[in-house]
């Protein structure tokens, strides 16, 4: 009796896989990236390491410390600094519309290079007002604003390539390897965070110039490394999103005629509206999304104003906090493997929720800390070794579950509706953070602290619910 089997594939740039085995059934689920050369799969991956290692660079000296110091030398408030941290999330509404615009072009490689490209260009504008500043063309708080905008501008250009970016290493990374791969990727970059903060905080310290010019020197050095980043790109498998949301259909008819010979009907292409998933019916997927916003805006009403607490309220020296942050960068090195590999084997929910409950409680922390010798030499340290192994895990399971629980097809959709709204809820946070963080009735940071801790425990509750 005659069997009919239905194969379905997501279309790739490729040549199409031969049929080995009439009894195997693969989804639109299966490994994309299975059906590329392992040579280029291995190539691909190895650039797409070393384009982390140095954007891991330029985004160090664009942001964290050093951004947050320089702030501090411009007379920035908690109000600013809220405003600061809040636009990288809230620019993530432009990612439904840089995925739309992505899906209709013909290369990811192509795409990247352009939004990514204009986003580093702009932090040279930063640079010529630094140098002004010393000629004295700007005062400080033109600066500040200046800041500001190339902040947001750069944030808005890079927002439209995010959600393709992360579509291209979806299809890249072999599912079986995600947790490995990501964990050795995140562990190189912890590593350049665990060299690079320190110098490039001593280089800003120790400038003749002052620090403010020393800022300005190491971040064109990091502009420089932002584009050898993008250089790597170029040796990546391209992939071209309209191929990769067509749907190819074998259908494969197998019958022994008398000869006892199997035949196979032809291959048939159909349109890929019939097979795309509803995005809206996808209730696994909004109950991630309640999670994953839920968690951003209770994360990042205290996260912004820990470095300013430590500057600010404990005058703790800037040097202090770069290697403070080289230490969180070397547990996160250390932790960030063994979490990898603990996810290709468990899943990452469970990980997810025993580390988010560390992590949830963490701001309590804070309480007691203070500008003393043992606090310095001892606690501070260990608090920064302490979240930097806890938030490895939750980095590296929310990167690998929001691709497991996605479709192949228009996947750069999904990541653009999950960043659009976790960017909005933790903008939201920032700025209430910056509010709260200004009123003593609130109890200043340490209460903002302790609030923070209460909401991530109770973000946690929408994951218990979802489908790995």
């Amino acid at each position: 009796m005659d069997s009919v089997q239905v194969k379905i594939v997501p279309s790739l740039n490729l040549e199409i896989p031969q049929i080995d085995s009439l009894t195997t059934v693969l989804s639109s689920e299966s490994k994309s990236s299975s059906r590329f050369p392992k040579n280029a799969i291995r190539t691909s991956l190895q650039a797409c390491t070393l384009d982390a290692i140095f954007a891991t660079i330029f985004s160090i000296t664009t942001g964290g410390i050093l951004l947050s110091n320089f702030l501090v030398e411009l007379d920035a408030s908690p109000v600013v600094f809220g405003l600061l941290s809040s636009i990288p999330m809230l620019v993530n509404l432009i990612q439904p519309l840089g995925a739309y615009i992505s899906e209709h072009t013909t290369s990811r490689f192509q795409y990247s290079m352009l939004v990514y490209g204009i986003s580093r260009l702009l932090w040279l504008i930063l640079v010529i007002g630094i140098l002004g500043v010393g000629w004295g063309l700007i005062n400080s708080q033109q600066l500040l604003i200046l800041t500001l905008v190339i902040v947001f501008l750069s944030h808005l250009s890079g927002g439209l390539g995010s959600a393709s970016w992360m579509s291209w290493l979806a299809i890249i990374v072999p599912r079986s390897l995600r947790g490995r791969y990501f964990g050795i990727r995140n562990s190189a970059t912890s590593l350049t965070n665990l060299l690079c903060i320190p110098l490039a905080g001593l280089a800003v310290s120790h400038w003749y110039g002052g620090t403010r010019q020393g800022y300005g020197v190491v971040l064109f050095v990091g502009i420089v490394f932002g584009f050898i980043s993008l250089g790597c790109q170029y040796f990546k498998v391209d992939v071209n999103p309209q191929l990769q949301n067509t749907c190819i259909v074998y259908s494969s008819v197998s019958s022994k005629n008398e000869l006892g010979e199997i035949t196979i009907s032809d291959m048939v292409s159909i349109p890929q509206k019939q097979w795309d998933d509803n995005i809206w019916k996808n209730s696994n997927f909004w109950i991630f999304i309640l999670y994953f916003s839920l968690w951003m805006l209770a994360f990042n009403l205290c996260a912004p104003f820990v470095n300013l607490y430590l500057l600010e309220t404990l005058n703790v020296d800037v040097g202090w906090l770069t290697l403070y942050s080289s230490l969180q960068a070397g547990a996160n090195l250390l932790m960030v493997v063994l979490w990898g590999k603990l996810a290709d084997k468990v899943g990452n929910r469970p990980i997810l929720i025993f580390a988010g409950i560390i992590v949830a409680v963490t701001p309590l922390l804070w309480f007691g800390i203070a500008n003393t010798s043992l606090d310095i030499w001892l606690w501070l340290p260990l608090l920064h070794i302490f979240i930097g192994g806890t938030g490895a895990a939750v980095d590296l399971c929310n990167n690998n579950m929001q691709i497991g629980i996605t479709p192949v097809r228009n996947q750069s959709i999904y990541f653009a509706i999950a960043a659009a709204i976790a960017g909005v809820t933790g903008a939201l946070g920032t700025t209430i953070g910056g509010f709260i963080a200004q009123s003593p009735q609130f109890g200043g940071l340490l209460g903002l602290f302790a609030f923070s801790s209460i909401l991530r425990l109770a973000a946690l509750i929408p994951l218990v619910f979802v489908q790995e």
